[in-house]
Order: structure tokens, then sequence, then C-alpha cells
């Protein structure tokens, strides 16, 4: 798996650099499939569920699975980008949240606290806890700070398919609720809405937006589960977070 997340973490990362005013969609979906290519990855996305685009890429109230086309990024649009690549067999799956030049503090606020609520739940990932451990987590710190947690999609285990179990909520459910184990892999990924956390998906069949018009950000690693503690796979050297909980 190792191999895989961080080409993963690298694509994001460079997809991340690449976002700014005036570039479209498209063109940043574009850039990503290129970027893959030169690691001598493909997309996990395109395809899958005949899904037509090698990445996610989510603009101001979308929340997952936004699909790529003319559309200009405007300043002050925070847009969450979701990669997935297969490699050697192998799937690594991550995701962030950016500005496009810059944005208010309300949104700020709503990336901050979706990427610290991520590593909370990664902080949990440890042998002899269990999947509620991490989805507790995730939510006290997300509903303690005024947002809400996407209760319809979910972060799950991930090796050679792109979603294996188990699923890892965000929010605590008892029905998914496996013990963890040392060797598992799993992308947890909070889906944070500053407003309720309803959603619909559009007629396109694949953008998911709030309900309310909200915005919402997106934060993904896949973890490894060790005898210790949990290694972020799709974390490259060198790009840590100033949001990483201690």
């Amino acid at each position: 798996m190792r191999p895989a997340c961080v080409v993963a973490g690298k694509v994001l990362q460079e997809i991340a650099g690449f976002i700014k005013p005036g570039v479209t969609t498209r063109q940043v979906d574009n850039f990503a499939a290129e970027r893959m290519a030169a690691y001598g990855a493909k997309s996990a996305f395109i395809g899958y569920r005949k899904y037509p685009c090698h990445t996610c890429i989510s603009v101001n109230e979308e929340v997952v699975h936004g699909l790529a086309n003319e559309r200009e990024l405007r300043f002050g649009d925070i847009v969450s980008v979701d990669v997935g690549v297969r490699y050697n067999g192998f799937i690594g799956d991550n995701a962030l949240t950016v500005a496009v030049g810059g944005c208010g503090v309300a949104a700020q606020q709503l990336m901050d606290v979706t990427e610290c609520a991520l590593h909370l739940g990664i902080a949990a990932a440890v042998p002899g806890n269990r999947v509620t451990d991490i989805s507790r987590a995730i939510q006290d710190y997300v509903e303690g700070n005024g947002f809400s947690v996407v209760r319809e999609f979910v972060g799950h285990g991930v090796g050679r398919t792109m979603h294996e179990e188990p699923q890892v909520p965000n929010f605590v459910d008892r029905k998914m609720n496996d013990r963890l184990r040392a060797g598992m892999t799993i992308a947890i990924e909070p889906m944070v809405n500053a407003g309720r956390p309803d959603v619909k998906i559009l007629k396109d069949g694949w953008t998911v937006v709030t309900q309310d018009g909200s915005l919402s950000a997106h934060f993904e690693h896949t973890v490894l589960i060790t005898d210790g503690e949990p290694e972020i796979l799709t974390w490259p050297e060198k790009t840590p977070s100033r949001l990483k909980a201690a």
C-alpha cells in the first residue's frame, strides 16, 4: 500500500498547488490525470461505477463526487479534491479542501475544523479500539465547534479495491463498529457541513450538495493501523499539517 499512497499524496499536493482563480475544474482534472501518468499510476475513480472523471472536484456547497466541467474557479471559492490512484495493484486514496486564492474567516474555520477532526480520528486508529472510537472523536470535535457531519457517506477500508470493509462513519453508528487490528488500511474522511448535515444528489447522478446551500469541506488520508501509532500512508514527506493532533 505504501507506494500507491505516496503517489496519491504527491498528486493531491500538486493539484492543490495548481488550483488558482480562473482555472476550470476540467483543467484541474486533466492536470491530475497527467500527474498520475507521470508517476506510472492511473485514476482509481474513472470508470468506477461509471464515474466519468479522474478526480472528484467539489466546489463550495458541493460535498463530494463533484464532476469536472467548464466551471471557472473564483477567488474565495473553497474546493474539495479527492484523489484515488491505482498503482502496482493497490489503491491510495486521499482528499483535501483548499481556498482559491483566499477565503473568508467562516470558510477557513470550516476547513480547519474538518482537517483537525481528521487527525483526531486518525489518533484513535489504534489496535484494540473500535471504529466507533474514530467516529466519536470526529463527531464530538465537529459538533463541538458548531458544524455537522454528513451521514450518507462514510470512510472505508481500502486496499486492492476502492471500497472494502470496514465502513468508517464520521458519526457514531453501533452497526459499524469493527475492532481495529494491526495491518488494516482504512480511509478516514470527515465530510463536514457549515450548516445542517442533510445532503442531496444533483441531476447529474453524482454531485452531492448540502441541502441548505451551506459550505462543505472534506479531508481524507489512508491510514495503516500498526502495533503502535497509526501511520498516515498518504502524507508525503515534508508536507506536515499545522493541524496534526499531538
